[in-house]
């Protein structure tokens, strides 16, 4: 079809032309799909969101007129940028307002296009032809069938779901390439089987996103970052950046490829956060938390805490916008070997979105990774060094914020960002809030008023004191048998505020770092 200037008419009502247009293009888009199925809307409602029935297609087409931005229709078996000069002579691809390419780049590059923005469609495909051919490339996977007369699975579909096997039951890279040449060898010619896993990763790639490689210090004192980025040697403890390969030659020694000695993986998180807003659907739910939350005092979201009511308080223009994001943020390590005798610690940095609903929060596709420290140390007190990307990337959330495109309102926005607690065990929580959790003043609720005990023959202190946050009457109180043997007299601590814990810390010095040189020997 190659004239379309008809989804230009506005008078389509009992209109001969147009009714034997739309028929074609109906007969188009169901040329390689079943009698019934469904196919994208492209009325000016829908626009191409919604999957419908032909026969509404056709209603809400002749009754909402077709989606005149519409002009190449790659979600109805076109390829992309199939047109030629003579579309163009025909003032089919004329200048439009309210583009629905701006979707797409939104989609694809995270970005829109002003309304009223001068720019012709050669200018827009110059503009973003490498990243809009990765949506295309993608949207062709979606629409190919696996293999002649498949019903189920598409190339895209099928290849994820493999992917998603692979990582569930922790199959290797190797052994999925045996699976996929069986496969090849088992069902019908002309099927479209990647031939390995490289192959397969290939296709998927372009949905993921992307992640840096950051070098650090093997002994945690800085990271390679903004103004040591470009350094060879740690600028406290002098230890080389990089590995002491060396690869003998036949006449002399060379060094080898530079590995660094210790690698940081930082997930960006600005991308993460607005990727929740290119969907209408979740774009929504992130203002659950303040337009739909029961709020009847009982504690079901997060939303519902003395901490969250707190922070709005004192910060009302960020509470203002529920799309505002509160964060919390999780750090522990493990074993990514599984194996008792090898002592190496991963540390995965977790931040949890909490606008959310309740049934979503705490999902584990909810969890945002954006920092993954290499061992086989833990970082202990020095992973806020490894911490910096993810500080200065919330400083940017905060203030003055992010531009994003709201795709339940259609419009941008800055989105803001804060953290409001951390989740960790006890000894991580030691290294995140600077607040040792050995020794004598372990209790950071107590903090200098903590009450304990050195227990001469164990080695070891004891916490007393807990009589003291029960009620003033309580009968524990008075009990000596069961207890210390004394009547506890004292008042709970005073809870102390941020400030007054800052002010403790004023004059403290932090010296990152473990100074030691790495060494490769293993401790008998």
């Amino acid at each position: 079809m190659d004239d379309r200037s008809w989804i230009f008419i506005e008078d389509r009502v009992n209109n001969p032309y147009f009714e034997k247009c739309l028929s074609d293009f109906l007969k188009f888009a169901y040329k390689k799909k079943e009698v019934g199925s469904r196919i994208y809307c492209p009325c000016r409602r829908c626009k191409n969101s919604e999957r419908r029935k032909e026969e509404t297609v056709r209603a809400h087409v002749t009754m909402k007129g077709f989606l005149t931005t519409y002009t190449n229709w790659i979600y109805h078996g076109e390829d992309p940028w199939d047109f030629n000069q003579e579309n163009m002579n025909n003032g089919v691809f004329r200048r439009i307002e309210n583009d629905d390419m701006n979707e797409l780049i939104h989609e694809t590059l995270g970005r829109t296009l002003e309304e009223n923005s001068n720019i012709n469609l050669e200018e827009l495909r110059g503009a973003c032809d490498e990243e809009t051919n990765k949506f295309f490339k993608l949207l062709k996977h979606a629409e190919t069938e696996l293999y002649p007369g498949c019903k189920n699975f598409t190339l895209l579909s099928f290849v994820i779901k493999l992917l998603h096997v692979k990582s569930l039951c922790r199959w290797s890279n190797n052994s999925m390439t045996i699976l996929l040449e069986l496969l090849k060898e088992v069902f019908p010619e002309n099927e479209l089987f990647p031939s390995s896993y490289r192959d397969a990763w290939k296709i998927v790639k372009d949905l993921g996103l992307s992640y840096h490689k950051i070098h650090a210090c093997p002994n945690d004192c800085l990271i390679y970052w903004k103004e040591t980025e470009h350094e060879t040697f740690c600028r406290k403890c002098g230890t080389p950046r990089y590995k002491q390969i060396v690869k003998q030659s036949d006449d002399s020694s060379e060094q080898a490829n530079k590995v660094p000695a210790k690698l940081v993986r930082y997930f960006p998180l600005k991308p993460r956060l607005q990727r929740l807003f290119m969907s209408s659907k979740t774009a929504s739910l992130m203002r659950w938390h303040e337009e739909e939350r029961i709020k009847d005092g009982k504690l079901r979201h997060p939303a519902d805490s003395l901490a969250w009511k707190h922070f709005n308080d004192r910060y009302p223009s960020f509470a203002s916008d529920p799309r505002n994001v509160r964060v919390g943020l999780a750090a522990d390590g493990f074993n990514p070997f599984k194996a008792m005798n090898n002592k190496y610690s991963t540390w995965p940095v977790i931040l949890v979105p909490y606008n959310l609903p309740s049934w979503m929060c705490m999902k584990q596709t909810s969890f945002m990774l954006c920092l993954l420290i290499d061992g086989p140390k833990a970082p202990g007190n020095d992973i806020h060094v490894y911490l910096q990307p993810v500080i200065d990337e919330l400083n940017e959330f905060w203030d003055p914020g992010v531009p994003t495109y709201d795709a339940a309102s259609k419009q941008m926005f800055y989105l803001r960002a804060a953290l409001l607690w951390t989740i960790n065990d006890f000894p991580a929580y030691g290294n995140l809030s600077g607040w040792s959790t050995k020794g004598k003043y372990a209790c950071p609720c107590c903090n200098k008023d903590v009450r304990s005990q050195w227990l001469m023959h164990s080695k070891k202190h004891c916490y007393l004191g807990h009589r003291r946050f029960l009620a003033i009457d309580h009968p524990y109180r008075l009990n000596r048998a069961q207890f210390d043997g004394t009547i506890e007299k004292h008042s709970r601590p005073v809870r102390l505020y941020g400030f007054e814990i800052l002010e403790q810390l004023r004059d403290f010095r932090n010296e990152f770092g473990k100074d030691q040189p790495v060494s490769s020997a293993r401790k008998r």
